[in-house]
């Protein structure tokens, strides 16, 4: 048996003698300097390959709407049509076709993943997050001895896909953190993914070899305007290097990358077709890696935010279908922020995986854990069986485990894919 993974250069909170979460209520204040607006957004246009405008002037007919959902291949101009208000009449055709599209490629299976919060120390300035820095948020992370009675309690979940999560890079929770909370984990479970800050490529590396698989990273908009008023302050200003952080994650040695906008923040036809060609790019240039699209929307959080753009059940919906007929292959994924009557809707409808029994606060799913702001609400709260069996009266198969071991080495893209 392979000893315990040692924590190397630790801080106090990742020690065996101090393994409780740090806690700090106090206000994390912003520092005074910021990057320039030309790194949130600023002058620099959208690079051709991203850029969703001469889709967004089309003008759109129910005669579009038909054609896109006859087309054998659909790309863009198919994409708008679905997208548009048109095609809010054509709900059903759209959901049929999607869920035979879902059927042909994923079975009737949802693979089922949960994620867990490893710290909620964060410096960045978003407007809509709970955990902002300049919220009165109750901050935790969590050390050595907690992490491993949360991997234990997970493991008892027979959940075979973990995500763990952060806020921006802090000193409480940077990359020496991350790669050994990655090597715990990876102990007990198969498939260990994160979705943090972004970081540099030999960082990505560096987390590829503790047993890291994939990385989730959500541009938020792709709108840069509303990017940069939407992050006042902090490293995820920087509007691109985001943007580039799938590349760098990718030529790293990661094997996949889930993508994604917070639907409200902006115009959510121009983020949905940025999202797109996003994924486009990725599979087109890293061919062997596998690329997921998640679609959050806001929800209620500490600091109280509205969204300037709200997107309803029903647009929700058509967007899922929407992408779903024009990226069959591709996981679309729906988080526990929708209420169950959209998650049971929409399981097996276009979504092909789905987080289950979910917690946004620090740990949560062991006896011993302590109280932490969440970073937003949980809107299905079902526990494992519950959920199962709705999927299963469904007729719907959940998936624990798609993923080995064995297959954790980091992997190299040849210059032929980048």
């Amino acid at each position: 048996m392979n000893p315990a993974p040692r924590i190397l250069n630790p801080s106090p909170q990742m020690t065996k003698e101090n393994s409780s979460p740090q806690r700090n209520t106090e206000k994390i204040h912003p520092p005074c300097a910021s990057v320039s607006s030309s790194k949130a957004g600023g002058s620099k246009p959208l690079p051709e390959w991203l850029n969703p405008e001469p889709w967004l002037d089309l003008e759109i007919t129910a005669a579009d709407v038909e054609r896109a959902l006859g087309a054998e291949s659909p790309n863009e101009r198919e994409l708008a049509a679905l997208l548009s208000p048109v095609a809010a009449d054509f709900l059903e055709p759209m959901a049929q076709r999607a869920q035979a599209i879902t059927r042909r490629h994923f079975g009737r299976t949802i693979s089922l993943y949960t994620p867990l919060y490893l710290s909620n120390f964060c410096n960045g300035g978003c407007l809509y997050c709970g955990i902002a820095g300049d919220r009165r948020a109750t901050r935790a992370v969590l050390g050595e001895v907690q992490l491993r009675n949360e991997m234990a309690a997970i493991k008892s979940m027979k959940l075979e896909e973990l995500v763990l999560l952060t806020g921006e890079r802090m000193p409480e929770a940077d990359v020496p953190y991350l790669r050994d909370c990655i090597a715990i984990a990876s102990e007990y479970i198969h498939n260990v993914t994160i979705e943090v800050f972004p970081m540099e490529e030999s960082e990505y590396h560096e987390l590829a070899q503790a047993g890291c698989t994939g990385l989730s990273l959500y541009q938020e908009t792709y709108d840069q305007e509303v990017y940069e008023k939407m992050h006042r302050w902090g490293d995820k200003r920087d509007f691109f290097n985001r943007i580039d952080a799938a590349d760098r994650a990718l030529r790293g040695g990661l094997r996949t990358i889930g993508i994604g906008a917070l639907l409200g923040l902006a115009d959510p036809r121009f983020d949905m077709l940025c999202v797109y060609r996003h994924a486009k790019y990725l599979l087109k240039n890293y061919w062997r890696a596998g690329v997921s699209i998640s679609f959050p929307r806001i929800n209620p959080q500490l600091g109280g935010f509205k969204a300037d753009h709200p997107v309803d059940e029903k647009m929700l919906a058509q967007y899922i279908f929407a992408m779903r007929i024009c990226l069959p292959e591709v996981p679309l994924v729906l988080s526990p922020r929708e209420p169950q009557r959209v998650r049971d809707s929409m399981a097996g409808l276009g979504i092909s995986k789905m987080s289950v029994a979910s917690k946004t606060t620090v740990g949560g799913y062991s006896d011993d854990s302590e109280e932490s702001t969440e970073q937003f609400s949980i809107s299905d709260e079902r526990a494992i069986p519950e959920f199962c069996d709705m999927l299963r009266a469904k007729g719907l198969d959940p998936v624990f485990k798609n993923w080995e071991a064995a297959y954790r080495e980091p992997t190299h893209y040849g210059a032929a894919e980048v």
